[in-house]
């Protein structure tokens, strides 16, 4: 099992005042877990980023804690800034080590597909990670999935044929499919999709033009009408005496 460490410190600031933390190269985090009191903490946003580019959901941390034993923890969710993807907040989890627990162990392809290297297939993946269950000292970084195995475009790689270590189970379908290689496009298809954005493009013309003569009908059956109900400008005619 792969262990990193991490230093943090208590944090006493909260709310928008954090912001001030931010701007000083730091990040607010905070660290709950079962029969845990939520300890509100402060990192090194160098530090972390260092730690994150190895770590994932499955790599237990050793947060080390002024005054504290150094605790088990794995990072549960990282917050960024939607604009400039920046780290704004980090929530870790602290573990148990004698207790089983839920999470998800990233997927990472190898090798080389018969069926994309001899009949110029394309290589398709549809999961980056399984859910799995087992003890905090069974986890793995990362599974690996070879795809060397996929040589016709029948063959497919279901989660149930991944090759997980034991003392790990996996919580998603066995049956689900991780990986296939799929035929190349003919060139009547390749065609479509490249007049594909031409036909959007025309079809976008056509409703524009449409869009503006009706809006120019309109406007013009208004002005007919205003014309038909206006005043004449011809004066009554007096009565005669």
């Amino acid at each position: 099992m792969e262990e990193l460490t991490l230093k943090a410190s208590p944090r006493k600031l909260k709310g928008k005042k954090v912001k001030i933390l931010r701007q000083g190269g730091q990040i607010p985090a905070i660290l709950y877990g079962r029969k845990f009191t939520s300890l509100p903490l402060l990192l090194s946003q160098r530090e972390f980023t260092n730690i994150v580019a190895q770590a994932g959901e499955a790599t237990i941390i050793n947060l080390e804690i002024p005054n504290k034993e150094p605790l088990k923890v794995l990072i549960r969710a990282i917050q960024r800034d939607p604009v400039t993807d920046n780290l704004v907040h980090i929530d870790f989890y602290k573990v148990d080590m004698t207790q089983a627990i839920q999470t998800e162990i990233p997927l990472e392809f190898t090798g080389t597909s018969p069926a994309v290297e001899k009949l110029e297939g394309n290589l398709i993946t549809n999961k980056d990670s399984i859910r799995v269950e087992c003890l905090p000292e069974k986890l793995v970084s990362k599974i690996i999935v070879d795809v060397s195995a996929l040589k016709r475009f029948e063959d497919l790689l279901h989660v149930g044929d991944l090759n997980v270590p034991e003392g790990i189970k996996v919580l998603d379908d066995q049956d689900e499919i991780v990986s296939q290689v799929t035929p190349p496009r003919s060139e009547e298809e390749l065609a479509e999709l490249e007049a594909e954005p031409q036909t959007a493009e025309a079809e976008k013309a056509q409703i524009e033009t449409m869009e503006a003569k009706a809006a120019a009908e309109s406007v013009a059956k208004e002005a007919t009408e205003e014309g038909e109900a206006a005043p004449t400008g011809k004066q009554p005619q007096e009565e005669k005496k």
